[in-house]
């Protein structure tokens, strides 16, 4: 007896009582049935109507059932359909070709209507064990990697933001005491000039030694310069406290509780790390335009949406990189590389929606529709994992609840948009 799901068989005979017998029995334990009198007829119902298990006779006019069962076999789409071959070809030979071809069983004619439902019985039982075997698998496959990234994620997470974090406290203590003492230093310089033109006021004939030391050290330029020259350095340590405060910002841990963060902050810190990429090398420099909405701080997970910036900008670069090869400096010169973020509020100010667009090579559609898929990767062996993007769709739609998406053509370049839930 078939479960509440009723099945459906489809039965492939050309004769009339054969179909009738087969259809009464099945019928009477619940089975849903259809019937077709060649193979050519049963390709045609099985195209509109998936049957659950195929009675397949072999002798048919116009397809024989061999044909018909090499067709289904050969279509993913039917393949995985159990067919029972029904024949009075019971040699050893016509039983192996029809097992060879994917039949799953072999009933002679003449049959037993009590034998056939038996058989029938037995492999739709088998098919539904096959099918929820295939569904715990490809459940547990899942889950095992969702727990590799999430795996992934908090060690990348972890290590990241302990270097990060070291790194800008190291920074902080030194740079704090240059930084500081700039202005100090540049008041000293000014009582000394001043000094040097009190000493000139009264003693306007130095002597000889004295002329031949200030004409060496050249003091009008020096007096000219060092002031220059200390305004540069206070200029470099306030680069370095702007990168220290990016570092801190960028590594922020992150607690069990989402956290109210300006993702404005996130994206420039990021930006800032990976300055040196984009820099001018064997190509121009990479212009990074920002064109920021009216967005508020959000509820969200700071790090993780970092990391996230992190993973698509970086693309973004090596995308930019791997376009530029073969081309010319003068070339790429006429087309720079260009990385355009902007950020948005819906209409109804439910999301904020980050775009991240580049105008690299863009990528076809099979590529584009694979790449946030577990452990795919387009880069060369030892450059890319697969995790990166796997990642960052985990964190924006599993721990943010907002959708990662994106749009992609040959020559048109790639744009990733994040979208977020507004808490």
């Amino acid at each position: 007896m078939p479960n509440s799901t009723n099945p459906f068989i489809l039965i492939v005979d050309d004769n009339a009582a054969n179909l009738s017998v087969l259809s009464k029995t099945l019928k009477s334990e619940n089975y849903k049935v259809r019937m077709a009198v060649d193979g050519e007829e049963a390709l045609a119902m099985v195209a509109y109507a998936h049957p659950d298990l195929i009675l397949l006779d072999v002798q048919m006019p116009k397809m024989d059932g061999f044909e018909a069962c090499r067709r289904l076999q050969a279509n993913p789409d039917t393949k995985g359909i159990p067919v029972i071959f029904m024949t009075a070809l019971a040699d050893t030979e016509n039983k192996i070709k029809g097992l060879s071809l994917g039949a799953v069983d072999y009933i002679t004619k003449p049959f037993e209507p009590e034998e056939v439902l038996a058989r029938v019985n037995v492999h739709w039982r088998l098919k539904q064990l096959t099918d929820t075997l295939e569904q715990r698998v490809a459940e547990r496959t899942h889950d095992l990697q969702k727990a590799q990234l999430q795996l992934v994620q908090q060690e990348k997470l972890s290590t990241l933001g302990q270097l990060v974090a070291g790194v800008a406290h190291e920074i902080n203590n030194p740079i704090a005491c240059v930084v500081g003492n700039v202005n100090a230093v540049q008041d000293s310089i000014n009582d000394l000039f001043v000094l040097i033109d009190l000493y000139r006021q009264q003693f306007p004939q130095p002597g000889a030694t004295i002329e031949a030391e200030l004409h060496t050290i050249d003091l009008e330029y020096l007096r000219e310069d060092l002031p220059k020259l200390v305004k540069s350095m206070k200029d470099g340590g306030d680069r370095i406290v702007s990168i220290s405060k990016s570092l801190r910002i960028f590594s922020r841990a992150d607690s069990d509780q989402k956290q109210k963060f300006d993702l404005h902050e996130g994206i420039d810190s990021t930006v800032l790390i990976l300055r040196h990429r984009l820099k001018a090398n064997d190509r121009p420099a990479i212009e990074v335009i920002t064109n920021y909405g009216d967005v508020p701080a959000i509820n969200c997970f700071p790090g993780q949406l970092n990391q996230v910036f992190m993973n698509i900008i970086a693309n973004a670069i090596d995308a930019l990189d791997a376009a530029s090869v073969g081309r010319t400096y003068v070339q790429l010169e006429a087309d720079p590389g260009r990385i355009i973020i902007y950020t948005q509020m819906s209409i109804d100010l439910s999301t904020v929606a980050i775009r991240i667009k580049d105008n690299g090579p863009g990528m076809p559609e099979s590529v584009r529709l694979r790449i946030f898929d577990h452990l795919f990767t387009t880069k060369e062996v030892g450059k890319g994992t697969g995790l990166g993007l796997a990642i960052a769709k985990s964190i924006v739609e599993e721990k943010h609840g907002g959708k990662l998406s994106c749009i992609s053509a040959l020559g048109e370049g790639t744009e990733f948009v994040i979208e977020i839930l507004m808490d």
